[in-house]
């Protein structure tokens, strides 16, 4: 009979008395007490899981646009292209939570929903401030933050900061490309509207990719990331409608909705429309 396997013998870590771990290196323990359910109901932690790592990938997502629009405006687009990859993937696995709590059933909410209280989804602010850094700037969705000044501060700085889309743009017009003016100076503070000039622009970009080859590949990376961003919107719709109905959200929205007047909001509307033109 054979020994059992000792990674030690070759050479594996195997006390760490005073020594960083794994669980330190990552903090497991306060990772793993962060779930505190307020009811006995089964479905809660699910419940809660699903948020939680929802806010961790969310976290990512802000460090990597954050990153991409640095190297946009630095003229490096080659590692933007990398980020914006990354951000894609990552909203590719926000999706795929959503069929893990698929699996919670409308009797399943009931027995813990009372608990939720007003909190609600649209209240994260990781997820406002997400919104803000791609283009989507509704002011009105400051209100939700206003007894945190932190976050007031944290999402008005964004405010204050040129969008992804307006990076992009800018970055096009040191190209040489025929950006207007109105565009490169408009309220940073206001939401992104359809521009027929921009959409021009980039039906050149698309007509003739081998002169404006990085234009091209930053236009398709940009639309990569929005059709999954609109996948997570619609299986977040899909999946309310499945466990609530019609009936109103925990933080008043009209639930579905409110979630479906989501799906109609463009973030690179010229990227998308320019394929009817070409």
């Amino acid at each position: 009979m054979t020994d059992p396997y000792d990674p030690a013998r070759e050479g594996a870590q195997m006390t760490f008395d005073g020594r960083m771990s794994y669980g330190d290196y990552l903090r497991i323990d306060q990772i793993l007490t962060a779930q505190h359910t307020l009811t006995p109901a089964h479905d809660e932690l699910l419940f809660i899981i699903q948020h939680q790592t929802s806010e961790l990938w969310m976290k990512l997502a802000l460090h990597e646009i954050g990153a991409a629009r640095d190297e946009i405006r630095a003229g490096r687009l080659r590692p933007s292209f990398k980020l914006l990859s990354r951000v894609a993937r990552i909203f590719e696995q926000l999706n795929s939570a959503w069929d893990v709590l698929r699996t919670m059933t409308p009797s399943d909410y009931t027995t813990f929903r009372d608990g939720l209280g007003q909190s609600s989804g649209f209240q994260s602010w990781q997820y406002r401030l997400i919104e803000y850094a791609v283009g989507n700037r509704n002011l009105a969705m400051l209100r939700p933050h206003a007894h945190r000044p932190d976050l007031t501060a944290i999402l008005e700085a964004e405010l204050a900061r040129p969008t992804l889309y307006d990076e992009a743009l800018r970055w096009l017009a040191g190209t040489g490309l025929p950006v207007p003016g109105h565009v490169l100076t408009r309220d940073l503070r206001q939401p992104w509207s359809f521009d027929p000039a921009v959409e021009q622009l980039w039906i050149t970009v698309y007509r003739d990719p081998e002169t404006h080859w990085e234009a091209y590949e930053l236009a398709e990376k940009l639309v990569d990331f929005e059709d999954y961003f609109r996948r997570w919107r619609f299986n977040h719709l899909t999946t309310v409608e499945r466990v609530i109905g019609m009936k109103r959200g925990t933080g008043g929205t009209g639930g579905a909705s409110y979630l479906r007047r989501m799906l109609e909001v463009e973030l690179f509307p010229e990227l998308w429309r320019l394929r009817t033109a070409l």
